[in-house]
Formats: C-alpha cells, sequence, structure tokens
C-alpha cells in the first residue's frame, strides 16, 4: 500500500508515528472490589432464615459444586437449615418435552400465590449435553409473570449427568427453600418419557403434563411415569385442539382403571387446560389441594415423607460411595491402565472392574 506521506513531493512533512494501541481492559480496575465476598457458614444460615434471596442463591450454588471443600461447607449449611424446614407442599411438575411445564408453571405460580398467599420457590431443572456437558437454564424466561414476583424465587439447575429428571441436589435445595420460608416448592422436571421416579421420590404430589395426539389408551397403560401420578392434566386446550384434548382425557382415564390402587387410595384425575390462556388453572388447583387434604386425612402424607427421607439416605450412601471410590488415590492410579486392557481386549469388563472393587476394599491379591 502507498502512503502519500512518504513521497518525495511531502519532504516538509513530519509524520509522528503516533499512539500505542490501548488496552481493552481499565488499567485501573481493582478487581478486588468487585469480588463477590464469601459468607461464613453462621452468616448463610443466618440470611437463609431471614430469607434473603442472594444468600439463598449462593448457598444452592454452594450445594451444587463439587469442590470438596464447598460440599464440606453444604452440608454445615443443610444441618443447621434442617429442623426449619418441612413445613412446605411440594408440587412435582413432569411432562414429554413441549408440553408445556414452564409456561404452566408461570400460569400456576401466579395462580396460587394470588389465591393462596405465601411464598412460592420454582425449582427448574435443565437437561445438560451428554457431549459438551453444558446446560441452556433457559426455562426462565418463559416464566414473564412470575420472574416479576417478589414472593417468588426461580433457580434454575442443570441435571449434570443425574437421571430420572432432576438434579442430583435438589432435594438439598429444597430444604434450603423451606428454611428461606418458601411454604409452596415446584420442582420441573426436565422433558420426559415414560420412566421418571426421582422427582416423584421428593414431592407430596406429582402432576404430569400431557398432550393430546400423544398416544392411545395402549401408551397409557405402560407402566412408568404414568403410574406415579397424582394428577394428570391435558394441556393447550384451546382453539380447534378442544375436542381433541377431551378424546386424550377419556383415553388417560380409562387406561388409568388398569392400575391396581395406590399406596394412598387416591384415584388420579385427568382434566384439560390452556396455559397460554390460563382456563382452567383454578380446577388444576383444586384437585391439589383435594389430593392434600386427602393424605393428610388419612395418615398416608406423613407416611411417604418419611419414606422419601429413607430413600435418599440410601441415594445418599449410593453417591458417597461412588464418590470415595473414584477419588481414591490408588484406584486414580489404576483406573487407566485397566481401562487399556479392557479397550485391547486382554481383560473383560467385569475382570477389571472387580480387580479394581478389590484393590479399593482393600482386598487385592498377589
Amino acid at each position: 500500500m502507498e502512503h502519500p506521506e512518504n513521497s518525495s513531493e511531502y519532504k516538509g512533512l513530519t509524520v509522528n508515528s503516533g499512539v500505542e494501541q490501548p488496552s481493552t481492559v481499565n488499567p485501573y480496575l481493582n478487581r478486588a472490589r468487585y469480588r463477590r465476598r464469601e459468607y461464613t457458614v453462621g452468616e448463610m444460615v443466618e440470611g437463609i432464615l431471614k430469607g434473603n434471596v442472594t444468600v439463598l442463591s449462593q448457598a444452592v450454588t454452594l450445594i451444587e459444586s463439587v469442590n470438596p471443600d464447598h460440599q464440606q461447607k453444604a452440608q454445615k449449611v443443610i444441618e443447621k437449615c434442617l429442623p426449619y424446614s418441612g413445613k412446605s407442599l411440594r408440587i412435582g411438575i413432569s411432562g414429554v418435552p413441549g408440553a408445556g411445564k414452564s409456561t404452566s408453571i408461570d400460569q400456576f405460580g401466579v395462580h396460587v400465590l394470588d389465591r393462596f398467599g405465601g411464598k412460592l420457590a420454582v425449582l427448574a431443572i435443565d437437561p445438560s449435553s451428554e457431549r459438551s456437558k453444558g446446560s441452556i437454564l433457559g426455562d426462565k424466561t418463559r416464566m414473564e409473570k412470575l420472574s416479576l414476583r417478589e414472593e417468588a424465587f426461580i433457580r434454575p439447575s442443570p441435571t449434570a449427568g443425574s437421571l430420572g429428571g432432576v438434579a442430583r441436589k435438589t432435594r438439598e435445595t429444597i430444604i434450603l427453600c423451606e428454611a428461606a420460608g418458601y411454604d409452596k416448592i415446584f420442582v420441573e422436571t426436565v422433558g420426559v418419557g415414560q420412566s421418571e421416579t426421582a422427582c416423584h421420590s421428593m414431592v407430596d404430589f406429582f402432576l404430569l403434563i400431557q398432550l393430546a395426539g400423544t398416544g392411545d389408551e395402549l401408551q397409557g397403560i405402560k407402566r412408568g411415569i404414568m403410574e406415579i401420578a397424582d394428577g394428570i392434566v391435558i394441556n393447550k386446550c384451546d382453539g380447534n385442539n378442544v375436542d381433541k384434548c377431551h378424546i386424550a382425557a377419556t383415553n388417560f382415564r380409562n387406561a388409568l382403571h388398569f392400575f391396581p390402587p395406590s399406596d394412598s387410595g387416591w384415584q388420579p384425575k385427568v382434566l384439560c387446560y390452556s396455559g397460554f390462556y390460563g382456563t382452567g388453572v383454578k380446577e388444576v388447583w383444586d384437585m391439589v389441594y383435594q389430593y392434600v387434604d386427602f393424605v393428610k386425612h388419612n395418615g398416608y402424607f406423613n407416611y411417604r415423607r418419611n419414606e422419601q427421607s429413607k430413600y435418599w439416605m440410601y441415594e445418599t450412601i449410593n453417591e458417597h460411595l461412588r464418590g470415595s471410590f473414584y477419588n481414591n488415590p490408588l484406584i486414580q492410579q489404576k483406573l487407566k491402565a485397566s481401562e487399556d486392557s479392557v479397550l485391547a481386549g486382554t481383560k473383560t469388563s467385569f475382570v477389571a472392574a472387580k480387580e479394581l472393587l478389590d484393590t479399593y476394599f482393600g482386598t487385592e491379591r498377589p
């Protein structure tokens, strides 16, 4: 490229070299000033009990962390909050992808707060990618009305490889939300097919959202998520879809007759509503509170809570055993060699697994 200032015609012209390219980062920025303050266990518990949303959010992040130091601190916070928990109504909401779970929660949440008052926590679980391990966490964008309410707390969380439609730490997050004064908790699972029990094991009422045209009676008879639902609602019952929704509701009612009676003695109901227009929402919540009154009267409510506590005790044991195994230094040394042996075909998967387990339990033979 020819520069005119270098031409002989401009001999008397002096060209300065110019200024150095400025940094894109402010050199006067004090990073320590913006560093988030770490709360002690006592401060964190005090903030949670006062209903401080910022402290509650940091505590949930602490629970979800895989850092061993964070996990120890989180367990201390949970232990101190435990006496203040257990006073909420826990609702699990599930359904196939695209059934309108997030939109429905927006309508349900506003209705519940306006009608019954109190505070509402929504724990929205988002699926994590098997490839990138990332998660969009975008369910809150569909809860436009609810996100504006001061008495509502919406927390998206990734599944991070957990099965069953909920995150591994959702149960502990529920305890913190109850300690913070939230008397109604919604747990929104990832979009599921026909198998999901983890969410059912941590809520009082399991609501299944369905769509018209997703299968006949035979599809409904299949074991799995249908038989653990306490209530089934057909969404998008509006416009030209009304007749299809009522036909689908009839099919689901017929399918429910093939299931054995539930332990609670409650017969699940099938209702139609529109999450977009908000029609039929009152009837859905009349059903939920009818169920709660029914199980509290016959004693099943407390029985189910106790059974859930027992279930999560065993789940916690399994999780800690798994973590202890993979964090064992000796196992970490031998794991890659065992993996290579399996890939090379010199050992079967079962033999390699048994050798690693023998090493872990200290029973390795020479």
